[in-house]
């Protein structure tokens, strides 16, 4: 920026100490700035000229960010506009790029993220792929993971773009999906969601493309497919990476040619479904283990969306809770129930090898079963016991624990430096041991330590090296 002459950018928001903030980064950055704490003043000073950038709050006094937006990039299409918000939802956001925002930001922000974006919207560096933060109903957390997650959701909403959802069972891939489908142009069309996994591999052809009458035993008349029910809509693929090698071979057609026959079928059926695919799998490994072709992933996997398992985002359990037992009362029509303090550190210490959906399920129980409106710790234990007796669920089928280990160690292999896997994998076992017997003993170390065939000392030690920063 120094070398040029200095451009102008406009600030645009009602708090003064942000105004003040930032305004002394654009500044540092070699930019000019004018201040402007509501729409009123923005809209008299266009008048005058036009700014090299503007960067706008959405909530003032007087008027909406958003509508402020649309103005200025209706009668000024070239400007660049970076909107900033402490309120993110979905139809915000997505109706901040649709009216052709630069970026989005999330109240509070780091500056040194916004100065990223301000050199990329004033064209000193090449723009990645632009995201925008936002939440959707079932995706609840301010975890930097999750908000990651809502940044893409709002930006990938509006490309005609195929995505891949990846993450543990119970992570909410399929809401991810809806949301992408509901805040994009197609969201007047259907969202058609089918589990790949949960359908033998003969009956699988018929329930994506459809059949006509008499193509096979028992099929009495036709049958329309999902892709022809998806039509202008999204077509959600659940578990693709449980598809039979054969079907893989179709699915690839008809992501490549926008066409396919039902079974048994002559007519040419064209599609303009956008798909998108969720697995709990590591599908780089499946392709090396030749059980997925390569082909096929790099159709789907134009872009990926990971989210995290919950136990890497214990931040989110209390306002998570919260929102999953109030939906729980509403479905249920009974009374809402509140957690102490006392509980929501149970959870917090809990490994929820469920993940979201563990963690809804339990709140359902807790208000159908749970007398009273405060849940206490203890109120917690018996339902958490029966749910550490069930084993994590994968693809709908029991999972061994060392499944999960393998899966582990081949995302590991390729990034670590030869020799020091072996410590870093008996490490992490060490900490989910630890983890998992102070979760059973309500962080009682003694007691832990005990069933462990450790001393006190040892425990303590072991915890403090491996938490120290």
């Amino acid at each position: 920026m120094n070398g040029e002459p200095r451009r102008l950018a406009w600030l645009v928001d009602d708090d003064a100490s942000l105004r003040l903030v930032l305004g002394d980064s654009l500044r540092d950055a070699g930019l000019r700035v004018q201040v402007f704490q509501d729409v009123a003043e923005v809209v008299a000073a266009l008048d005058e000229g036009v700014p090299d950038l503007l960067v706008t709050d959405v909530r003032m006094p007087d008027g909406d960010g958003i509508e402020l937006l649309a103005r200025v990039r209706a009668a000024h299409p070239e400007l660049p506009v970076i909107v900033m918000s402490a309120f993110t939802d979905v139809p915000t956001t997505a109706g901040a790029f649709r009216h052709g925002a630069f970026d989005y930001l999330a109240k509070p922000f780091d500056l040194d993220d916004m100065m990223a974006v301000v050199r990329r919207a004033l064209g000193d560096i090449e723009p990645p792929a632009r995201t925008a933060v936002a939440h959707t109903p079932g995706l609840v957390g301010d975890s930097p993971a999750m908000l990651e997650v809502f940044r893409a959701v709002g930006r990938l909403a509006q490309l005609n773009l195929p995505v891949l959802v990846t993450g543990e069972t119970g992570t909410g891939k399929e809401l991810v999906a809806r949301a992408l489908h509901s805040h994009s142009p197609r969201a007047a069309q259907p969202f058609v969601a089918l589990n790949t996994a949960a359908l033998p591999a003969e009956l699988l052809e018929s329930e994506l493309f459809g059949h006509e009458a008499g193509s096979f035993t028992g099929a009495a008349r036709r049958h329309i497919g999902r892709f022809e029910e998806a039509a202008d809509g999204t077509l959600f693929l659940d578990e693709i990476g449980d598809m039979p090698l054969a079907m893989q071979t179709r699915l690839l057609r008809v992501l490549a040619e926008g066409e396919f026959y039902r079974v048994g079928g002559r007519e040419l059926i064209r599609t303009q479904a956008r798909v998108i695919a969720a697995t709990h799998q590591d599908l780089d490994a499946k392709v090396a283990a030749g059980t997925f072709r390569a082909d096929l992933l790099h159709r789907l996997d134009v872009v990926r969306i990971h989210l995290p398992p919950l136990r890497d985002r214990r931040e989110d359990i209390p306002r998570l809770a919260e929102y999953l037992l109030a939906r729980a009362a509403r479905e249920l029509s009974m009374l809402g129930k509140r957690l102490t303090p006392d509980a929501v550190a149970r959870m917090q210490r809990y490994g929820w090898p469920g993940n979201v959906r563990q963690l809804e399920n339990l709140c359902r129980r807790i208000t159908a079963l749970l007398p009273g409106r405060d849940v206490h710790a203890a109120d917690l234990d018996e339902l958490l016991r029966s749910d550490a007796a069930v084993a994590p669920q994968r693809g709908g089928a029991a999972q061994d624990w060392t499944d999960g280990l393998r899966d582990w160690l081949r995302n590991r292999w390729r990034d670590s430096e030869p020799g020091t896997l072996h410590a870093v994998a008996l490490e992490a076992f060490e900490q989910a041991l630890f983890d998992a017997a102070l979760d059973l003993t309500e962080g009682n170390r003694v007691r832990a330590a005990e069933h462990l065939g450790l001393s006190r000392n040892t425990l303590t030690r072991k915890l403090g090296r491996k938490r120290s920063p």
